[in-house]
């Protein structure tokens, strides 16, 4: 029956009520305090020495975050955006551009990237096998090219950027093949399995210094300019002050046996904003 002096009133009543009872099942949800702790690592090269690599990190974030931290390296990067999108990671560390397919399906934040050289950016490089003649990037007619995984800015996304600026179409001056990772991609061009391919230039860095390759059998083509560096990213519904403490264990970080794991010598604030010509790029080369 209606109100005599609000003939609407009884609707609207039953609407506040109705309102109350949907807010909880329309996607809000109590902000995440999770113990453990899961943090996704990129698989940009071998599972294993990444893993080993950053036992360091784990024991930081134990302690600074007073909570345990369970190391998460997917098999590719695919696999990686989709635990990110479905929650079942707290913390990613993503390359540009697997952190911008995974933003475009998941609620998630970035807030601070590695500086290497004084800067949050890095650079990609096209090496090639000496043995083959292989001298500039427009040697890669006819040839095969290896990549890493289709998802990776620095090992696919620039590589083929800098190719494409030289005159060269993908699948019809060369042959592009995935190999994963950017370690991968290196040996096989020095095993001549491919005559050209593109990396992260600080992996290949890494690789050169360890002695895992051989500047007398591979050779820089060509560098790219900079891009912003790999992005750390946590969920957006974890609770406030977990936020914060996070992000001040990676801004703050002085830990050089964590640093080195990450090649780093500290992490910046980032923003999203930042991460636009890597979209930009995407777009450009319809991938």
């Amino acid at each position: 029956m209606s109100h005599p002096l609000n003939p609407g009133r009884p609707a609207r009543w039953l609407s506040l009520v109705l309102l109350a009872v949907l807010l909880p099942l329309s996607g809000l949800q109590a902000q995440q305090d999770p113990d453990p702790l899961k943090v996704a690592l990129l698989p940009d090269e071998d599972a294993a020495t990444i893993i080993q690599r950053n036992q360091p990190l784990i024991d930081y974030l134990a302690d600074t975050l007073d909570r345990e931290i369970e190391l998460v390296v997917t098999t590719d990067y695919s696999s990686m955006v989709e635990a990110t999108r479905f929650g079942r990671v707290h913390v990613a560390y993503f390359g540009p551009l697997s952190y911008t397919l995974a933003k475009s399906r998941a609620e998630i934040e970035p807030f601070a990237a590695r500086v290497r050289g004084g800067e949050p950016t890095y650079q990609a490089v096209v090496i090639g096998n000496i043995e083959q003649g292989i001298d500039t990037l427009e040697d890669a007619a006819g040839q095969d090219v290896a990549f890493g995984d289709v998802a990776s800015t620095s090992s696919h996304l620039i590589p083929k950027s800098m190719l494409r600026a030289a005159g060269l179409m993908e699948g019809e001056d060369y042959q592009e093949n995935f190999l994963g990772a950017h370690d991968a991609v290196a040996v096989a061009v020095q095993r001549g399995n491919a005559a050209l391919g593109g990396l992260s230039k600080p992996i290949f860095t890494d690789l050169v210094a360890r002695g895992i390759i051989s500047l007398d059998e591979v050779r820089v083509l060509a560098e790219s300019k900079p891009f912003p560096q790999y992005p750390l990213v946590m969920q957006a519904d974890l609770d406030p002050a977990l936020k914060q403490q996070i992000r001040d264990a990676f801004l703050n970080m002085d830990d050089e046996a964590v640093l080195e794991g990450f090649k780093a010598e500290g992490f910046a604030p980032i923003t999203d904003g930042d991460y636009d010509v890597v979209r930009e790029l995407q777009v450009e080369l319809g991938l």
